[in-house]
């Protein structure tokens, strides 16, 4: 406690390090109109509304298309699931097999019902994640339109000639990055 007491006066200086700004200075500058969370909003309500909200056209069909596969191959499972669900059930009650060709016992009923209910709600859940996917986009994609992409920085491959330790030269490439 005591050492942050002093006997002597403490002298304020003046230093250039510290900068000191004006009201109307900025500290952001929008370079885009774009609202990330009403893409987003946009993107939830209708997929796909949300990328044409920030003007990415091209994205939309290709949202739909996997939106579509999802939904046929739910469909296709669930359709399957309750064919050997039935089926299932009617072989249990004595009334036959309807797919003696395919299916010969009980067992294998039940096994293809259980495969065919578990790839439905796999499917379910991956569609699910792609929905979500397409929103995280939308948002995502709005952030980035105010990112600041410019000329001055550059990734280029060049090659590169280095000297070795034992007077030879080695051939090789280098990874130049300019800011």
């Amino acid at each position: 406690m005591f050492a942050q007491q002093t006997s002597q006066p403490i002298e304020v200086i003046s230093d250039s390090t510290f900068i000191q700004t004006d009201d109307e200075f900025l500290l952001f500058e929008e370079v885009s109109d774009l609202d990330p969370q009403r893409s987003a909003l946009l993107s939830a309500i209708v997929p796909g509304l949300g990328q044409i909200y920030n003007k990415q056209y091209w994205k939309v069909p290709v949202i739909y298309a996997g939106l579509a596969t999802f939904a046929h191959f739910i469909s296709y499972n669930n359709d399957l699931y309750h064919t050997f669900r039935n089926a299932a059930i009617s072989n249990a009650n004595g009334l036959g097999n309807p797919f003696d060709n395919i299916a010969s016992s009980q067992t294998i009923l039940i096994r293809n019902r259980d495969n065919f209910r578990r790839n439905r709600d796999f499917l379910i859940i991956l569609g699910s994640v792609f929905y979500i996917l397409n929103i995280v986009d939308a948002h995502v994609s709005a952030h980035l339109e105010e990112f600041n992409v410019n000329e001055d920085l550059a990734l280029s491959i060049e090659p590169s000639i280095k000297s070795t330790f034992a007077n030879g030269q080695a051939l090789g490439a280098s990874i130049i990055l300019r800011f």
